[in-house]
This record gives C-alpha cells, structure tokens and sequence, in this order.
C-alpha cells in the first residue's frame, strides 16, 4: 500500500495502526539486512504505544491528520527528542537532542507514528550514502549498486518497504537524486516552505526538507503536514497555508512545459534521454504544450554550487571543535591540538575535503575571486529562471545522468562523483521548488524525470505531476527485493 491506501483503510477501521507498525517491522528484519537503510531503528513498543494512541484518534474519529497511524522515517540529521540523530558522523555519535525538529514535531502532531532514522552521507555531503561513518546503504533494486544520497537511506527504506513514507533533505539534490536512483517520488519545497529549525546544517541558503514518498499523492499528503510558518527559522517565509492534495486530479491542459537544452546534451546517457523523452512525449496527451528552451547560465550551475556550499559548509561546521559541540578528543598537550585531533578523528573524508574547499574560497585574497563570483552567478541563475518562467510554466530535465552506479566505482573520483547533482543544483541556487518522479527503467533500474517549478507553486507542480504519473503507469512499484534470500 501507499501511505494514502493504508491510510484509507485505517479510517475504514479496516486495519489498526498498531497492525501497520507491527507489518513494517516485519518487513524491516525481512530486507534490512538486504538494505540497510536505518541508522537507528526505534523499539517496537514505542512506535506501538504511538501507534495504540493513533487508533484511539481514529476510533473517536478525531484523527489530526489524513495520514495519522502511518509509519515513516526520518533522515539522521533531523533533530528527534530523546533518540540518536548522528548525521552519520562520528562526530555526533553519541548526540541525543532535548528537542524535535519542526518537522518531526509536525508529524508527530499529526498522529504519524516515527519506525526510525535513515542513513545518510555524513552531514548531508555526498551522492550516494558511502560516506556514512557506520556503514554503506544498498540499493533495493541491486544490492551491487548505490542508492544515491545523501538522502540514500530514506529513498532505499521507502523504495523496499520498510516505511511508508520518510522525510530527506536537499542542499544540491540530496532528495531528488536518490528518489531517482531508487524509483520513488522526491519532493524539494520552495526554500523557505518548509521550516529548517532542528535541521543539522550543511549549506544554510542551499538546505531545504522535503518527502520521499511511492507516489505522488503520498508526497502532496505529507507537504500538506510539513509546510508552514515558524518563527524560529528566520528564513520562514509567512504566507497562508496551502493544502496541496486539493490540486490533485485537476484539468492540466493549457500548461507550457521548458525543456532545457543544456540538459538533454553532453553527459547525458542515451538510455536515460531515450526514456525521459518518452515520458515527456506522452505530456501532449494531456493538452501540455512543450517547447524547447536555452537557460545558458546551466554550465555554470555545479561550480557556483560547489564553492557556495562548501563555504557555507565550513562556517557552519566550525562549531564541532572538541570544546563546545560534539566528539572531544582528551588528553592532549594544548587547545589548538584539541581541535586537531577532534576534527582529524570526527570527520570522514568527504567532509574535511569540503570543509577545505570552503575555507580556502573564503579565506583572505580568494573571497572576491571564488566565492563573490559564485554568488553572482547564482542571481545570474535565478534571474534566466524568472525569465523562463514568464513563458513557461514548469522545468523538465533528467534528474540524474545515469542510473544508479556500482558501489565504490566513483568513491575515488569526486569530479565524477559532483555530476550526479548536474541536473538538481540549478533549483537550489534558485531556491524554486522541484520533484522528480520515476518515469521508467534502464536495464531494470529506475530512472527518474525533474520538474520544477515557480516559487512556492508546488499545488500547480503536483498537480502536473500526479496526472503524468498516472499516464505513465508506474507509480508506487517497489523493489524487486529477494526476501527469503536476503538479497
């Protein structure tokens, strides 16, 4: 079932919540060692005890939600009460906040019932989950292949099952490309839609949460929670609340599509534009007008993205030096060895390489050089965007190049390893909203197709995207997993 259908039948009192706890966590030492999606998986009896007051709401028929009774999952650097949020670093290893993250509060009032936290790559740096400090996530689909990441653990749960929905975060792509690699639905809201209080930061301006769901519906339903004001995010944006899952089924005839040409070019598989373009064939079938279009600006997206994000990345992790945040290293001569050895023994190796990168284009002689122009060609980004936008209503592109890769192929090979997120960067800088949806396979792999969208029109962009889905008859699939063999 999807969260939807499942929730359905709950509010038939055809199935309890407590019934629904007990199948995931069936599921979950079914296929986890298969998957290892989780870093922390909760004791059964308290996601029961949440789930046994989630039906005594549905019973009384004062359910706070649509989806009150659902399992889910939250990735490792959202801020749970009480329970381990690691970011999967050795750094916050033993980290136990005294407080919830807006949105693990969100859909704890809304009756959803919290089954564990996913893995990632460590503090949301990385494309594919091998940068965890504990271990590697194996995509349901081939266990020889990456799930992506750095959201890699919520997409591969939510793909094999073991939730039925869970929440990821994207500074570069971190939701989408997983969600691709693993043939989910990923949604990034517009920055600013959805509070980042109690989200362990990676890159502050770049950061935003968002829902990996099995379809569409599911995400519009669980936008519908997490959306919405908080003052404690200064980056909140104060608007009137929307409930996306009223656009859904609506008329989409009259929409005009762009379809960037940098982004069907160089880089791009054959396989993977044969199938994206098919998707986009069967768009004139729903009266949507598609037309090729130029945002030159592109080329120029991933290096802006990686100067920008590592710079914020290193101001930010500044703060886990020994003495007032995280691992401390004791028992050394002097404070400046403190920091050294905390920082040496903490961090994994894809974060220090950008915690260098940052400091250096931030560092005195090189500011203006590389970090000043980046910020330029960011608004240079934004602004082609707006302007596409007057004309056109919605973005196509691929949402990654290829298909999931085998484990350990790029893990030498950064350059290679920073196209992954050619496709996804451009809507960060740009802080629109986008979400990519499964829209076939290669060789048995998912592949998935981008859309995005105007600032904070995420009811029109699902609304698009819930009749495409529908056309291309594949929502909702999950992994081909062998559970009897493990594998």
């Amino acid at each position: 079932m999807t969260a939807y259908e499942a929730a359905q039948s709950l509010q038939r009192r055809e199935v309890s919540s407590q019934q629904l706890v007990k199948a995931v966590y069936e599921r979950i030492e079914a296929v986890e060692p298969a998957v290892r999606g989780f870093i922390t998986v909760l004791e059964q009896e308290k996601a029961l005890a949440a789930a046994s007051r989630a039906d005594e709401l549905l019973e009384k028929g004062q359910a706070p939600s649509p989806l009150t009774g659902i399992p889910m999952a939250l990735k490792d650097n959202l801020c749970t009460s009480g329970i381990p949020t690691t970011c999967a670093s050795r750094m916050l290893s033993d980290y136990r906040p005294p407080y919830d993250a807006f949105v693990a509060a969100k859909l704890q009032a809304a009756g959803t019932v919290l089954v564990g936290k996913t893995n990632m790559d460590e503090f949301a740096m990385g494309s594919s989950t091998e940068n965890s400090a504990f271990h590697i996530t194996l995509n349901p689909w081939d266990g020889e292949r990456v799930p992506g990441g750095s959201s890699g653990g919520s997409a591969a749960v939510v793909a094999a099952g073991e939730a039925f929905f869970a929440l990821g975060s994207d500074t570069g792509g971190s939701i989408r490309q997983p969600a691709s690699l693993c043939g989910v639905v990923g949604l990034k809201p517009t920055y600013g839609n959805v509070s980042r209080y109690g989200l362990i930061a990676f890159a502050s301006s770049l950061d935003q949460i968002g829902p990996l769901t099995r379809d569409v519906r599911d995400a519009a339903l669980v936008l519908d929670i997490i959306a919405g004001h908080d003052a404690r995010d200064s980056t909140s944006v104060p608007r009137e609340k929307e409930h996306y899952a009223d656009y859904l089924g609506k008329e989409v005839k009259g929409f005009k599509v762009a379809l960037p040409v940098e982004c069907f070019g160089e880089g791009l598989e054959k396989e993977i534009k044969d199938v994206v373009m098919q998707a986009v064939g069967k768009c004139a079938g729903l009266g949507v007008q598609m037309t090729e279009a130029s945002v030159p600006s592109t080329k120029y997206a991933l290096p802006a993205y990686y100067l920008v994000a590592p710079a914020e990345a290193s101001s930010n992790l500044a703060r886990y030096d020994g003495v007032q945040y995280g691992l401390s290293v004791r028992d050394e001569e002097n404070l400046l060895s403190l920091y050294w050895s905390t920082r040496k023994q903490g961090f994994g190796a894809e974060v220090k390489r950008r915690i260098m990168l940052g400091t250096y284009a931030l560092s005195s002689g090189y500011y203006d050089a590389y970090y000043l122009k980046a910020l330029k060609m960011r608004t240079l980004i934004r602004e082609e965007f707006v302007k596409l936008f007057k004309d056109h209503d919605f973005i196509v592109t691929p949402t990654s190049p290829t298909v999931a890769f085998k484990i350990g192929e790029q893990k030498d090979d950064p350059l290679t390893m920073y196209l992954n997120d050619i496709y996804t960067v451009t809507a960060n800088l740009a802080g629109f909203p986008a979400i990519s949806i499964p829209c076939g396979f290669v060789e048995g792999m998912p592949v998935g197709l981008q859309v995005i969208g105007r600032p904070f029109d995420e009811g029109r962009m699902l609304q698009f995207c819930y009749c495409l889905e529908d056309l291309l008859g594949i929502k909702g699939r999950l992994a081909t997993i062998d559970i009897k063999e493990g594998k």
